[in-house]
């Protein structure tokens, strides 16, 4: 089955489109919309939709897999990898500090208050798309 996450880029953001792409794929695997085997589209299907090179996609889908975000199988396809079991608790938690350290840092950087953060993120996991003015 192939995904359907919508894929869109922000041309204005600044943010090259190969990352962009893997933030995405990153967004929707955490949030439910893709699940492990689930076969992303082409590489050229992709570039087609959004109007990108192809070594744009390759590049995203490239990085995606030396992460093991997602497995090429020749002439298949490309699927979302399933998640190893092989970190400890500790080392969990330790990576998720880190994430929000960094996510909090950028955020501030933006003006958002820890507050209007921890809001955002409320509103995120309770499956609300509501925006932070």
């Amino acid at each position: 089955m192939t995904t359907t996450v919508p894929f869109r880029l922000d041309t204005g953001s600044g943010v090259p489109f190969y990352r962009q792409i893997i933030d995405q794929v990153l967004l929707a695997v955490a949030d439910g919309r893709l699940h492990p085997g689930t076969q992303l589209p082409t590489v050229r299907q992709l570039a087609v939709d959004l109007e990108v090179n192809l070594n744009t996609v390759a590049k995203a889908y490239r990085e995606m897999e030396i992460r093991g975000i997602v497995e090429t199988q020749q002439g298949t396809g490309t699927f979302v990898a399933a998640r190893s079991g092989s970190e400890s608790a500790a080392e969990r938690r330790k990576a998720l500090e880190q994430l929000i350290d960094e996510f909090l840092a950028r955020a501030g950087s933006h003006g958002f208050s820890s507050a209007e953060v921890a809001d955002a993120l409320s509103a995120r996991a309770g499956g609300s798309r509501r925006r932070v003015p």
